[in-house]
């Protein structure tokens, strides 16, 4: 089973940047979709962005298009968070997804959020603070 670990989180203020890693190992990364979730406290996981690797289809969730941009490169899958504000607070985790990509990448044509039942292996997550 293939492993994730997240890392490149921080306290940054509002209109401020980070570059969130997602490290993969025991998996070929090109196979496979990947999500990225976020958790606030109190408040249920929820899909910020996903990548389907064979093709490039995209997913932003509505609160941060125009802000976060998700890239690759071998073994890594990399979330960019520009503009900062203080509701993208939260512990931000990368996890593979169970669906085959052609219907991940369908699912993303037809508008559909991000549910996290789909996806597993989930890494331990890297907190992301933005504060004044």
């Amino acid at each position: 089973q293939g492993q994730l670990v997240e890392s490149g989180g921080g306290l940054v203020q509002p209109g401020g940047s980070l570059r969130l890693s997602c490290t993969t190992s025991g998996f070929p990364l090109e196979h496979f979709a990947i999500g990225w979730f976020r958790q606030a406290p109190g408040q249920e996981r929820e899909g910020v962005s996903c990548l389907v690797n064979s093709g490039g289809t995209t997913y932003y969730a509505d609160a941060v298009k125009g802000r976060f941009s998700i890239s690759r490169d071998k073994h890594t899958v990399y979330l960019q968070l520009n503009n900062l504000q203080p509701e993208d607070t939260a512990v931000y985790y990368c996890a593979i997804d169970r669906l085959p990509q052609g219907a991940r990448a369908a699912k993303i044509r037809l508008g559909e959020a991000l549910s996290s039942e789909d996806f597993n292996s989930w890494g331990q997550g890297t907190q992301v603070t933005v504060s004044s």
